[in-house]
């Protein structure tokens, strides 16, 4: 469903899912990541747009894309969504058919997937309701993102299945900045 012009946010940590988790010590430590793709969208269902570099701005997403405008898809629930993100690879397991969840494997490149930012070496299930940097940007894991099935037919592949539990992590972004390619990804907190 297309939303409103502005779509009812949540900031990330009071999130219900990102709230739970800040509370909690815990989650993967001892890791390094890199961003390997920033896209954006202007409006639902259009083609993403590879970026060089992106300004993401605090409390409202990146510039140009869906969700900074207000024109995303939106489920009438408030969330959090100033930027998604997603593994790299879970995109390469999908290739392989790794679980075997089709008959084959599914190639998803990194504009299809409509996660703002494809990531290596960043364990996202275990970023809820923690800090992490992206370059100079800090961002707050909010909730996972979960697949659906205007994506299967938005893609006209099966994807919904193989994607669960592993189709990225929707945040907010405490502390805007530029990222490019490249910039490194850690842990904040």
């Amino acid at each position: 469903m297309t939303g409103p012009s502005n779509p009812r946010m949540v900031e990330a940590f009071a999130h219900p899912a990102g709230a739970a988790a800040a509370q909690v010590p815990g989650g993967a430590t001892g890791w390094s990541g890199t961003l390997l793709h920033i896209h954006i969208a202007p409006a639902a269902s259009y083609e993403m747009e590879a970026l060089s570099e992106g300004r993401c701005v605090a409390g409202r997403g990146i510039e140009g894309d869906r969700y900074f405008l207000g024109a995303g898809t939106y489920s009438p629930k408030p969330d959090v969504r100033e930027v998604t993100l997603i593994e790299q690879e879970a995109l390469d397991a999908l290739n392989r058919n790794d679980p075997p969840l089709q008959e084959g494997g599914l190639r998803l490149l990194p504009a299809d997937h409509r996660r703002n930012l494809t990531v290596r070496g960043v364990p996202l299930n275990h970023l809820v309701g923690r800090r992490f940097r992206v370059g100079e940007v800090v961002l707050r894991g909010g909730r996972l993102n979960f697949p659906c099935r205007y994506l299967e037919e938005l893609l006209g592949m099966p994807v919904y299945l193989p994607l669960y539990n592993r189709s990225g992590l929707n945040c907010g972004i405490e502390r805007g900045g530029i990222i490019r390619p490249g910039d490194a990804i850690e842990l904040v907190d």
